[in-house]
């Protein structure tokens, strides 16, 4: 078969332009240092490395939720901390007001700073974070606590008793009414598995539960056996201070010695709640850690398909460079045979 000189070129074209392809690939491929660019660079992996990516991207998503909810608890314990301090405040206020030495004007100063002390508490009550608050269940965009302008301070005598006074049964005539509902959110820690991360404001600061607030209605609502509303005991406390009752139960505000047992019934509601939320706060740092070993393993097998290895890359180029420089100085010298040469 005779071969033309137009054949030859074609031919050295051809070869030329399939060299310097590869280069190219090759050179691509040290430049991202990822082997894998386009499915025709190996078509058996394109379906482990797109499933293994769908899969970081889930534990990235995991990761990044439970960072933003871990630092919303960790802001929350900040804020509960500074409720603890009000019930300890309140309860060596409670005892100091107990002298006999106190005058009037005395109590009166207590009792301002116990009203001071149920402002800071209603304070850390509404709080919010990220212009959520943090205490109002699913309802995070409603104030969760306000005063309950109907609020008529218990009869004295209790002989007396007057429609809408305070009744530690009925959540509706307590100082302070809960506009929240009772749904802790729930955050997903790893496929299937959830964990409450939030305390509701009818749970930690009236003392009902979740369930019984939920299938009671508002004026059956009474805080469980063992727990307090800690605005009517701050309420309360106040009123007996102000009036100096000190033992009798059936007088104004109950008390200052049955409120003083009722303010340390509210702090030990507080740290036993509080302690909760760290138990929980430290399963999400353990899921965290779990999540971030998964994401290490997951890249490791995307790493295994598509990664290239920087040595046996450099290799192919230097051999990719050499067989082009080769090509080249073949077609430079096939360029220059001619017919004449033959005469």
């Amino acid at each position: 078969m005779k071969v033309t000189e137009n054949t030859t070129y074609r031919m050295l074209q051809t070869n030329l332009d399939r060299i310097t392809s590869k280069l190219e690939n090759t050179r691509f491929q040290g430049a991202t240092g990822i082997k894998l660019n386009k499915p025709s660079d190996d078509p058996a992996s394109i379906r482990p490395v797109l499933t293994t990516r769908t899969q970081i991207r889930h534990t990235e998503r995991y990761l990044e939720t439970m960072g933003v909810t871990l630092d919303k608890m960790e802001s929350t314990d900040g804020h509960l901390a500074h409720v603890e301090n009000i019930m300890v405040r309140a309860k060596e206020i409670a005892i100091s007001s107990i002298n006999s030495g106190m005058s009037t004007e005395d109590l009166s100063t207590l009792a301002d700073e116990i009203s001071q002390l149920r402002q800071e508490l209603l304070d850390s009550a509404n709080a919010k974070v990220d212009g959520k608050y943090i205490f109002s269940g699913y309802e995070e965009n409603t104030i969760p606590f306000v005063e309950n302008p109907a609020y008529i301070p218990a009869a004295v005598p209790p002989a007396l008793p007057i429609p809408g006074q305070y009744d530690p049964t009925d959540s509706t005539t307590w100082p302070y009414l809960y506009q929240g509902d009772n749904n802790p959110t729930e955050l997903e820690i790893t496929p299937g598995e959830y964990l409450e991360t939030n305390l509701t404001g009818n749970d930690l600061f009236f003392g009902v539960s979740n369930t019984t607030w939920a299938d009671s209605p508002p004026a059956a609502n009474q805080s469980d056996t063992g727990r307090i509303d800690i605005f009517s005991v701050l309420t309360r406390v106040e009123e007996a201070i102000r009036a100096g009752n000190v033992d009798d139960p059936l007088g104004a505000g109950g008390s200052i010695q049955t409120q003083i047992d009722n303010l340390e019934v509210g702090a030990d509601q507080e740290r036993r709640l509080r302690s909760q939320l760290g138990n929980k706060a430290s399963r999400v740092e353990s899921a965290m850690l779990h999540q971030e070993d998964v994401k290490i393993d997951l890249e490791q097998i995307l790493s295994r398909y598509q990664d290239t290895d920087a040595i046996e890359n450099f290799n192919d180029i230097v051999k990719q460079e050499t067989a082009f420089q080769a090509a080249l100085s073949i077609t430079s010298k096939v360029s220059q045979i001619s017919i004449l040469d033959y005469f």
